[in-house]
């Protein structure tokens, strides 16, 4: 373990943090038009609703068929109002199954990944049909384009241990990299997005916005779905307004002008862990969290001296100690962090681990990379945010669940472990400019005494592993609805995009 001198306790770690960009003032005309248009469109989506439910329910000679149905019913954003006649179908394909020999790469790995989808742990070596004798993919399968953008995808729900699916990873990777510049344009422009977000890392809201225009490519006149999946886009897309109003009546930014506003990415951010108009009160309690937690972490990241957030973090902690006391539940409510035990538990934990970081700063302290980790999977905000959006789930979220969750259990570690990597990874050149705790990358460089680009691959091995664990617990039977380990998916899932790239989130325009 090294340091470097400590600095004055008196010195401010300020970030000159890139302006806000949004103009809010764009948003205060949604109200009145939504409003207007509301029963119109509920009429119109009901109408749409009844008719591909007939598609769903009809009876086919191919299952092939009902596999493509459901999977573009799933990509084009739409199966959240379908669910019980999905997990229906799903589950007969499951128990009843024809036999697979003989039929083709794509409709083989569109079963599998479509039923790994739905959490049913099915074998991965239905593909062992499509390899060598030396254990290769056959050659011949290079031809078959589409079948290796399915099992491209399948094999990116894979588990640890399953080398079939690491071995198809590679083998499509390279080959449809190679083959992408003598696709026609809709295929390459398939296969290219696949290549930067699969199904399983993509973000369902955003995913939908991409796949939209690609099925429109292919479909009947009139097709119901596509109408539908329009619709159904444009109709649930939360409007900002309501949170524009919310944070200018606190004027945080003018009474902590040191931190970032991000009440719009904060929005962007939950509209991507769910988007279906059921959640729509989790996704303004988190919202305002997220955009409030961030000022709260600005503070301690790039304004506090020790001792103010040392009294900071004690207040935070008087109130989660204070169950019952009426002014400091009314500070709670008014930072936005709930009504909630659970969720006011969650936030004094974190600026713990907030301080934490804070106190290496000042020090001059390069903790262990498994130093680092084991706090920054708090202070990465994962837990936390993760702890609020259980509040939009009605019933799924029981206190055994909020019990399960606070723990940080094996489903829910690797994502803030994800969360925590990619975050360090995206900002610490940005970070090194000024007075900051050392991140994961100098961490792990310090320690093992290893390159910048040496740690960068290091790092990208565990952020694999990570995924393949999130996807191991997804697959067990455990007491956790599968609706709350989704979200702990698409949370690790925005994690990547945002930090990889945060404008393709905010192409959010209507069709």
């Amino acid at each position: 373990m090294s340091s470097w001198t400590p600095t004055s306790q008196k010195r401010r770690p300020i970030a000159n943090f890139s302006p806000n960009i949004w103009e809010y003032n764009l948003f205060a005309s949604a109200p009145a038009l939504v409003l207007n248009e509301e029963l119109d469109i509920q009429q119109q989506l009901q109408h749409l609703k009844n008719q591909v439910r007939k598609l769903i329910l009809n009876r086919v000679e191919d299952p092939t068929e009902k596999l493509n149905l459901i999977d573009n019913i799933k990509r084009l954003g739409v199966s959240c109002h379908f669910e019980n006649e999905i997990r229906e179908i799903i589950e007969n394909m499951h128990e009843n199954h024809p036999p697979f020999e003989g039929k083709d790469l794509h409709t083989i790995s569109l079963w599998f990944r479509l039923l790994r989808q739905e959490g049913y742990h099915v074998s991965s070596d239905v593909f062992d049909q499509f390899r060598d004798e030396n254990g290769d993919f056959k050659k011949s399968l290079i031809e078959d384009v589409i079948g290796m953008l399915s099992l491209y995808e399948a094999a990116h729900f894979a588990i640890q241990g399953e080398d079939v699916l690491d071995k198809a990873i590679h083998f499509t990777t390279y080959h449809l990299t190679l083959r992408l510049s003598n696709l026609n344009p809709t295929l390459e422009r398939k296969v290219n997005h696949a290549l930067n977000y699969s199904i399983r890392r993509g973000i369902p809201r955003l995913e939908s916005k991409y796949y939209i225009p690609m099925y429109s490519l292919e479909a009947s006149q009139n097709d119901p779905l596509l109408e539908l999946a329009i619709v159904d886009f444009n109709v649930n897309k939360l409007n900002l307004y309501l949170y524009y109003r919310w944070w200018k009546m606190l004027d945080f930014m003018m009474k902590v002008p040191y931190a970032r506003d991000r009440v719009v990415e904060g929005y962007f951010w939950i509209l991507g862990v769910y988007f279906e108009p059921q959640y729509m009160l989790g996704r303004t309690i988190t919202t305002k969290l997220a955009a409030t937690i961030s000022v709260i972490d600005d503070t301690y990241d790039a304004y506090g001296t020790i001792e103010e957030l040392e009294l900071f973090t004690q207040a935070i902690d008087k109130l989660n100690n204070s169950k019952n006391d009426i002014c400091s539940i009314n500070l709670i409510c008014r930072f936005s962090l709930a009504n909630n035990v659970f969720i006011i538990f969650i936030v004094s934990t974190t600026c713990k681990a907030y301080l934490v970081e804070a106190k290496w700063c000042n020090e001059g302290y390069i903790p262990t990379y498994e130093e680092y980790m084991e706090n920054g999977i708090v202070s990465c905000g994962y837990p936390l945010l993760m702890t609020s959006c259980l509040l939009g789930l009605r019933n799924s979220a029981t206190k055994d669940v909020f019990d399960w969750i606070i723990q940080v259990p094996k489903m829910v570690r690797p994502s803030s472990i994800i969360t925590r990597v990619i975050n360090d990874m995206g900002s610490h050149k940005f970070e090194k400019k000024r007075l900051h705790v050392a991140s994961i990358i100098e961490c792990s460089m310090n320690q093992h005494g290893i390159s910048e680009l040496e740690t960068y691959e290091l790092l990208q091995k565990e952020l694999e592993d990570a995924w393949k664990d999130i996807n191991e617990e997804y697959l067990k039977e455990i007491f956790v609805p599968k609706v709350v380990l989704q979200c702990v998916v698409n949370f690790t899932s925005i994690v990547e995009l945002v930090y990889g790239n945060f404008s393709t989130s905010i192409q959010m325009q209507s069709y």
